[in-house]
């Protein structure tokens, strides 16, 4: 590098190419995996309590479909602020591709949202209709058409509910893989990029926004009850964070397989990934993804699986063992984005990233973007009651 790049020249070691001096895909690009993560994780919580009958997850069911509702109504945020003409995102639908891969995640995105949207209005059909029963004005209005404008609350028709239920989430499961798998088909296809381009890829995203969506549920779970001074169900959170523990060795150990696999092999680039994982990724990759917030987690999970513990100290371990994941994925998701374009073509060089606080992809902006969600959670729980009288469950000791 010469001198006439200034500044810039202190954020590269050897050789750069010019057009890899700079990191285009930023903080946006790294926040939309990680809120379609956060969607996918959540709905498998609520599928596994509606299609397979896991009786104990009751109480996050039907809060899990709202969370999950209330993040995929911002799942295509991340992509339009990082857009220069985001308006031009119109076009996919007025020319479709259906061979784009990029547009590819549009036609997905609206099955996932229709199919989402119908799965929370016939679960929450019955409590609509009492709603309905008790409101006036604009708000029977929005109640009867929620309902479909039917009080009907038989036998067979809530049969029939239980029925559709079923079926949706059924098609709801594979479209949720492919909605998230979606993404590390984009990164895994990206053939010149050597941190990207592997057959891991979809399967890394997919089982990691597992971990951050369940962990996001058990965490939001726990302060919310508090928050509102109500009991948290004990084999609930039990049960979550015996998924959490499966979902989790399995995305770390396919993390490290990818890794350890390129070491093995030692292909044509593998001296410049493993430059990158020794030098600018260090800290990011192997002290706070790797050993802060894996490996201690994993110890964390064990000695929750092995030791009998106290209800209230099992539920702040639940609580901070979540968060530590939601962080990991976070990281990993910067690693892969980020990490993936310090790299130069050149194969000898690397340069350095530094996010800004404000402007588009700025700090705040992610903040922003991430408060969002909460905010339309919260919107939603004015209609859909996260938890009702009928389905209120008292702690229980283990």
């Amino acid at each position: 590098m010469d001198a006439a790049h200034g500044s810039a020249a202190m954020l590269v070691s050897n050789y750069v190419f010019p057009n890899d001096l700079h990191v285009h895909w930023s903080m946006m690009i790294v926040l939309y995996p990680y809120i379609t993560g956060l969607v996918d994780g959540a709905f498998i919580i609520a599928a596994l309590y509606y299609l397979f009958d896991i009786k104990s997850l009751q109480p996050v069911a039907r809060f899990s479909l709202l969370f999950a509702l209330a993040f995929l109504c911002c799942a295509t945020l991340p992509l339009l602020l990082h857009l220069g003409r985001p308006e031009r995102n119109l076009n996919m639908l007025l020319t479709p591709s259906p061979s784009s891969a990029m547009a590819g995640f549009g036609y997905i995105y609206a099955v996932s949202m229709g199919v989402l949207v119908f799965i929370v209005l016939f679960v929450y059909r019955p409590d609509l209709v009492e709603l309905r029963a008790t409101s006036k004005g604009r708000l029977q209005l929005l109640y009867r058409a929620l309902t479909f404008d039917s009080i009907d609350l038989s036998k067979k028709a809530l049969e029939l509910d239980r029925r559709i239920i079923r079926f949706l989430v059924g098609i709801g499961i594979p479209i949720a893989v492919v909605l998230h798998g979606y993404v590390g088909f984009i990164f895994g296809g990206v053939k010149a990029n050597p941190t990207w381009s592997t057959p891991l890829m979809p399967v890394i995203f997919l089982f990691s926004a597992c971990v951050s969506g369940i962990s996001a549920i058990i965490l939001a779970y726990i302060i919310i009850r508090k928050l509102k001074r109500r009991s948290i169900d004990h084999d609930c959170i039990k049960t979550c964070i015996k998924i959490l523990t499966l979902f989790f060795i399995l995305a770390f150990a396919f993390e490290m397989l990818e890794v350890f696999s390129h070491s093995y092999l030692k292909s044509g680039y593998h001296h410049m990934v493993e430059g990158l994982l020794n030098g600018p990724l260090a800290s990011s990759f192997w002290l706070w993804q790797v050993k802060i917030c894996s490996v201690i987690p994993l110890f964390i999970l064990g000695g929750m699986a092995l030791l009998r513990i106290r209800v209230t100290l099992y539920n702040f371990m639940a609580a901070i063992v979540s968060a530590i994941l939601l962080l990991q994925v976070l990281i990993m998701r910067w690693n892969v984005v980020i990490g993936g374009q310090l790299m130069s073509k050149s194969a000898r060089g690397y340069t350095q990233f530094h996010p800004h606080f404000y402007g588009k992809e700025g700090i705040l902006a992610v903040i922003v973007v991430m408060a969002i969600p909460f905010i339309i959670l919260f919107v939603l729980s004015k209609i859909f009651p996260f938890w009702t009288q009928g389905n209120e469950t008292k702690a229980k000791k283990p």
